[in-house]
Formats: C-alpha cells, structure tokens, sequence
C-alpha cells in the first residue's frame, strides 16, 4: 500500500514522483503509448491520486513541460550577468550543454522526443522572460552582441545566428545522450567536442575570431 500523504512537503514529493515517472515512461514509450494508469503503476499509486493532481494526461506533460524548461532556464540565470557578450554566449552554450548532460532523460524528453510534447500556448513560462524562458536568454545575449557589430557585416539576421549557435550545442549533445555508450565508436573526450564545435562556430561568425579564448 503506497504512503498516506500527510503534508505539503509530502504532496510535493509525490507531485515530483509522478513527473519523473512520466517523463521516464514518455521517453522510452512514447507520449502517446503511455496512460495515466501506467504511470500510476510505475509508481505503486493508484490512477486516481494522479488525477488528484493533474486532470488528465496532456495536464500532466504540460507539468512536465514547464518544469524541465524551467530549470533549463533557471540554471543559467547568473550566466546572464556576465558582462562581455561573447564570454556569456560562451557561458550558456557550456551551460546548455551540462544540463542535457547531467539530466539526458529532461533534455530527451524536451528535444528528442519523436514530435514537440508541450504546447506553447498553454504553457506557465512566459516566452521572452529571459528568468523563464532558456532560447530568450540566447536571443538576448546574441542581440546585445550583434547590437555592438561583434559578428560578420554579411550576417543581419541575429535569430539565424541564434539557431545556428543552438543547433551546434544541440548535435554534440545528442549524439553523447543517443550514443555515447557505443562501443563501435571510438568517441574523444565530450568536453573538447563541445569545445571546439562552439569555438569552430563562434569563430566563424565574430568579426574578430581572436575574440575567442
């Protein structure tokens, strides 16, 4: 018989569980494969103590949602006081890439998922609020650096330089997430591959690609 729930903190720490379950379960099955009742299962409650805290399943991936981008964006929060705007694109790409790293279920679920599970419309982060939202944070350093002419003449569109920037974060750590543990590939170390695919990238976008260290 599962716990009975006595406190908020109690709550809490089910509400935890249950995102945790459903994300692993959205992961390895498929968002549309998994019921509520299984994630129940997963967790030894009952489907009923998960509609107590989520009205049906796509509520709950919409919890999960929010949550995971949330602390994507929370914890580079410090990064964007870094003062010289190439040194902080630097920051977040490196930060960006630790946390896919550190939590490969999250960043699976949130980018490598078969189609895009949250629904931006209903979502509780505020999209541009660079507190909440990770890619406004990239948005908003690359601009300050494409406002002071740091990149190419040729390059005048600064969302281009911010896709391709994420883009080249995204393929590194994909590839680590989906087949690092591959013995058939004879992979180097993770932190040069990252390091060298943002300095390569960096250094051929700025006017001054000895601005890179």
């Amino acid at each position: 018989m599962p716990p009975k729930i006595k406190s908020e903190q109690d709550r809490e720490q089910l509400r935890t569980l249950i995102l945790d379950a459903a994300r692993s379960l959205f992961v390895e099955r498929g968002i549309e494969a998994v019921s509520m009742r299984e994630i129940a299962k997963q967790i030894k409650y009952s489907a009923t103590t998960l509609y107590n805290y989520f009205q049906d399943k796509e509520a709950l991936l919409q919890a999960v949602c929010d949550a995971d981008f949330l602390a994507l964006a929370s914890g580079m929060r410090e990064i964007m006081q870094i003062p010289d705007p190439i040194q902080r694109i630097q920051a977040l790409c490196r930060g960006y890439a630790k946390f896919a790293l550190h939590h490969p279920g999250h960043y699976r679920f949130m980018f490598m998922t078969p189609r895009g599970p949250c629904n931006m419309d209903i979502t509780h982060i505020e999209q541009g609020n660079t507190e909440q939202d990770a890619y406004a944070q990239l948005q908003a350093v690359v601009q300050a650096a494409f406002d002071a002419e740091l990149f190419r003449a040729d390059l005048n569109d600064s969302e281009l330089i911010v896709q391709t920037l994420w883009a080249g974060v995204h393929g590194v750590c994909s590839l680590q997430i989906a087949l690092g543990n591959e013995i058939w590939m004879q992979w180097t170390d993770i932190d040069a591959r990252l390091s060298l695919m943002q300095n390569a990238l960096l250094r051929g976008l700025l006017r001054q690609p000895d601005r890179i260290f």
